[in-house]
């Protein structure tokens, strides 16, 4: 097969959501000393971006995204390593912190998030679930990132929303930061009235408002 062929049957596989397919293909790309960057960017990307311009359309739904999600993940621990063994520099738009907040265990949607950021050219940084503002807090001053991105699916635990953000300012630190907020129990008015600045409703819409605070849209 030639690049092109490997590099668009890879993209399939990841708008078809199948793993195993994608490992395979992203294997020979390896074998075949295709540059790996390149299958990112023209196989993986266009791949998943497909993916979840559906979901956000409504065209497509949410086990897609997440199995789309998962295949990408599979190709991608395959290219990343290559990358690293031939040293070849990757850009990177930014770097991004995920996590859902203190009392919150679910964790979909931000690691969809996490993966269509890390697809788009993103550093990103995923703390996992059930996150308290301190934890926010350590990680900003440790890895000193653009955005900061907080998921809060229950009522219940959107508050921390509003306690991490005043922890920021309370540390100096909500000025060096974008903080965007998204979840189940989050609302454009919510997002405005702790002082977010940016509310995702999904997760594809989540990508593109980061992209666009950060001027790469």
């Amino acid at each position: 097969m030639t690049k092109t062929e490997l590099i668009n049957d890879l993209k399939e596989a990841i708008i078809q959501g199948i793993p195993d397919r994608a490992v395979e293909v992203a294997n020979q790309i390896v074998a075949e000393k295709i540059d790996p960057i390149e299958a990112i960017e023209e196989g993986l990307k266009p791949g998943i971006s497909f993916v979840g311009e559906g979901f956000a359309n409504g065209r497509l739904f949410l086990p897609d995204l997440v199995l789309s999600a998962e295949t990408l993940k599979a190709a991608s621990v395959i290219l990343e390593e290559e990358i690293k063994r031939t040293g070849v520099k990757r850009s990177k738009k930014g770097k991004v912190i995920l996590g859902t907040v203190k009392g919150d265990l679910h964790d979909i949607g931000k690691t969809i998030v996490a993966t269509l950021l890390t697809a788009n050219g993103f550093d990103v940084i995923d703390l996992g679930v059930n996150i308290p503002a301190e934890g926010f807090i350590a990680s900003i001053k440790r890895e000193n990132p653009d955005v900061i991105g907080m998921s809060s699916l229950l009522t219940s635990t959107a508050k921390e929303l509003a306690n991490v953000i005043t922890r920021l300012k309370e540390e100096g630190l909500r000025e060096s930061v974008v903080v965007v907020v998204g979840g189940g129990a989050v609302t454009q008015a919510f997002a405005e009235k702790i002082e977010a600045d940016g509310y995702g409703q999904n997760a594809g819409l989540g990508v593109r408002l980061i992209k666009s605070l950060l001027k790469f849209e």
